[in-house]
């Protein structure tokens, strides 16, 4: 077991009154490196599927205890961040006790989930597996630099299906009331599971922060609480211990809103009961569950909450009538180019409803929102825009259905031209025709190109590319 060298001096006083003994068993950590896994991107592949072609690889992964989906790096010094397989959305990087949270959920294809603090968008993502691009996912995130990289995340990896906010939660729950059957709040905390990962966690820690996490936790716990649709289910999690963010927030959350009630999480199977003393009498800690640094992973509290099937919503905030030329942009007729291109390369999309707004085309949520003022960051997918009546397709159209196209450049791990290719070098084509295709990784989509003289033409943003 490998001890943190130093806590801060306020987090270990109250820890060793609420821990005794066992402080120093908890809070040791069995290995001297942070903790370090990724969960497999189930849109993509099984998750069985992607171990086996990591081992043929040359990258053995360990099964997670946190999530079936999820695996643990047997080399912790691996930096798998501009690997082909990470650039194609095959996996997202994430920190193995971090899985567990929207595991927790039990989110099924065709349910309406929201989660409240998205970014960087691990859990999004794995929300966004399990319902399959069906159903509708709102994820929103209320710093707009954090909103941007959860927007570029959930484009990696080929989400369909989600509406992307940088809002604020009070904003969203006067808009959508009692609409959504999941509801997932990764609450910002004091980040005190944090400290050996992320060791400036330790430097910025006071006791007035936890404080504040603890108001700003509870603000959004009230905002999803207004969200959730009767019968629906709430995971509130943190990667803290401290009882103001953690058991005694539930406990003060349940007096606030008697139409919840508390679930018993003692079977998932991994992590440890929550405990009694940081919470009122009488409160359930035990059906917490808590990940300390002794279970493997860097500390998190998670708690599920369920709402009465009977209770009652308030009717959303009237969105405000639009005008007639607002009615008739929002109708627009099909622009015939892109009929042309996805009848050729995506037939499975041309009959598809498409948002028009200006020069670009969107593919839009099955499952829509209710009619509502606020404006997201992303709705669906962008498909392209019209450049003088021709259709130039997006990168984030090849992410979401590029192992579809019906022109795709098939390349393998260990081609050379798959380290050129996300270089920005244009490749020889070998499978594909002239004209746009896909261009794929063992079957992962690695963005789109366009063919001509033999030649694959590289599409792949610049700011994506493996440089230097």
């Amino acid at each position: 077991m490998i001890p943190v060298s130093v806590f801060p001096a306020a987090f270990e006083q109250r820890e060793r009154a609420l821990l005794g003994d066992a402080f120093d068993t908890l809070l040791r950590w069995p290995s001297p490196h942070p903790a370090r896994g990724l969960t497999v991107n189930t849109l993509r592949c099984a998750p069985d599927i992607l171990a086996a072609k990591a081992a043929a690889a040359g990258l053995p992964l360990a099964p997670s205890p946190f999530c079936p989906a999820a695996f643990t790096l047997a080399d912790p010094s691996l930096r798998l961040g501009r690997h082909a397989y990470h650039h194609a959305g095959a996996f997202y990087l994430q920190e193995p006790s971090a899985s567990a949270p929207a595991a927790l959920l039990d989110v099924h294809p065709g349910h309406r989930v929201a989660d409240l603090c998205a970014a960087p968008g691990g859990k999004t993502s794995q929300l966004a597996g399990a319902l399959a691009g069906r159903g509708l996912l709102l994820a929103n995130e209320y710093n707009a630099d954090r909103a941007e990289v959860l927007r570029q995340n959930l484009e990696r990896m080929g989400v369909t299906n989600a509406v992307v906010f940088n809002a604020d939660t009070a904003d969203l729950a006067r808009a959508f009331p009692g609409f959504f059957d999941r509801v997932l709040v990764d609450a910002p905390c004091s980040g005190e599971g944090m400290f050996r990962k992320e060791p400036l966690a330790a430097v910025r820690y006071t006791p007035a922060l936890v404080e504040h996490c603890a108001a700003l936790g509870r603000s959004i716990l009230d905002n999803a609480a207004a969200l959730l649709a009767p019968g629906g289910v709430l995971v509130y999690s943190t990667c803290t211990f401290a009882p103001e963010e953690d058991e005694a927030q539930v406990a003060a959350f349940l007096q606030r809103h008697p139409d919840f009630v508390l679930d018993d999480l003692s079977g998932v199977g991994f992590g440890r009961p929550g405990q009694a003393n940081r919470a009122p009498a009488g409160f359930g800690a035990q059906c917490c569950r808590r990940i300390w640094p002794a279970d493997g992973g860097e500390g998190h509290f998670m708690a599920r909450l369920r709402r009465a099937s009977g209770a009652e919503t308030p009717p959303p905030a009237q969105a405000g009538k639009k005008s007639r030329g607002e009615r008739r942009a929002a109708r627009p007729k099909v622009p015939e180019s892109w009929g042309e291109f996805a009848g050729q390369f995506f037939p499975e999309l041309a009959g598809r409803p498409v948002m028009v707004t200006g020069d670009r085309i969107f593919l839009p949520p099955e499952t829509p929102l209710p009619p509502h003022a606020m404006n997201p960051l992303r709705s669906g997918v962008p498909a392209g825009r019209l450049r003088k009546n021709r259709f130039e397709p997006d990168h984030a159209l090849f992410m979401a259905w590029g192992a579809r196209c019906t022109n795709r450049e098939e390349l393998t791990l260990d081609d050379p031209r798959t380290a050129a290719w996300l270089r920005g070098e244009e490749i020889e084509a070998a499978t594909a025709s002239t004209g746009w295709c896909a261009v794929c990784v063992d079957g992962f989509p690695l963005g789109g190109g366009k063919v001509s003289g033999g030649r694959v033409k590289n599409h792949y943003p610049k700011g994506l590319r493996n440089l230097g």
